[in-house]
């Protein structure tokens, strides 16, 4: 790696962190504006609603301070890897983000290689069959589940493949009261998996299918394609080293930038599923108005958007090596 390349990762490091601490301050001033006390919430479920029980909580709380002095707060733990604690559970949020960061990371990233494997696989063929009754079946499917809503289809695929035809657990991560382990608790946790991350990815594989479909078309009218064809080399290498090669510029493009979109999906998924992951835990923490915990979430939810994003960067810069780097 040459070092333009890493003067390169790390100007975009720096701009990334002043992305992160302008979504931070934005996150704050946005939470502090829903309406809703975590005092009154606490107070309820601990069936106490006198107005010195929830003084004592906002004092404990900090949230009688002036909004200025929070944000100072705020900002300053954070810039020490500090996230407070939750209101709710009483533990450090960090310690809550990481504890249900695997279940996440694992759905997500399921679905996303899915997505990206099965939507390639389905724009390369449609293109090879452009205008005939494959590019048709795959064009429309990929089309119905573009416009399909997420949370439906969750709902109708574990109707459908959990209680009809009880193929499939239709929630969780593990099954209840049982002692599993080795490849057993593996195949239990695969099991599991199957329903939320073709779910998730299902959407994503459509359009991954038209954008592919798209882009090989075009790429396999340039002149350099006709060139290779006629120099007499074979169809199939033409396709793969020339068009293919080409064609899947805008999809890794198109893929960093909606990886980090995953995270907003799997809120709805991992909600419908019970799945025990990060957007779980938000879910969870926007009806409990637990501040702290929230603003934990989305911390290290747009963290990870700016990684995916710097990756994508990076794989173009491999992929296609025309690209120049900025000064």
């Amino acid at each position: 790696m040459s070092v333009q390349t890493l003067l390169y990762i790390g100007g975009r490091l720096v701009k990334g962190a002043v992305v992160l601490l302008v979504i931070a301050v934005f996150n704050f001033f946005l939470i502090r504006a829903a309406p809703g006390d975590p005092a009154k919430v606490l107070a309820g479920e601990a069936g106490a609603t006198d107005e010195i029980f929830l003084q004592q909580l906002r004092d404990q709380f900090g949230l009688d301070e002036p909004l200025y002095y929070q944000l100072w707060v705020y900002v300053s733990n954070l810039m020490q890897f500090d996230m407070g604690m939750s209101y709710r559970q009483q533990m450090p949020v960090f310690d809550l983000i990481m504890e249900r960061m695997p279940a996440t990371l694992l759905l997500t990233g399921t679905a996303f290689l899915l997505s990206i494997l099965l939507g390639v696989a389905a724009g390369v063929i449609a293109a090879a069959y452009h205008r005939k009754i494959w590019d048709s079946v795959i064009t429309v499917a990929a089309l119905i589940f573009y416009a399909t809503p997420l949370f439906w289809l969750a709902m109708m695929a574990s109707l459908f493949f959990s209680v009809y035809l009880e193929w499939l657990p239709s929630f969780g991560m593990q099954s209840v009261g049982e002692d599993l382990t080795g490849w057993q608790k593996i195949t239990d946790i695969a099991m599991h998996l199957i329903l939320p991350a073709t779910t998730l990815g299902l959407f994503f594989t459509a359009v991954y299918a038209r954008m592919t479909r798209t882009s090989m078309i075009e790429t396999s009218r340039l002149d350099f394609v006709k060139t290779a064809k006629a120099k007499g080399m074979k169809p199939s290498r033409v396709t793969t080293h020339h068009v293919l090669r080409n064609a899947l510029l805008p999809v890794v493009t198109l893929a960093g930038l909606q990886a980090g979109q995953l995270i907003g999906g799997a809120v709805l998924t991992e909600t419908v599923f019970a799945w025990p992951g990060i957007g779980r835990l938000m879910f969870e923490a926007l009806f409990q108005r637990d501040y702290n915990l929230l603003l934990g979430v989305f911390f290290i939810s747009s963290a990870l958007v700016v990684l995916f994003n710097l990756i994508t960067d990076v794989i173009y810069l491999i992929v296609d090596p025309r690209i120049e780097l900025s000064k």
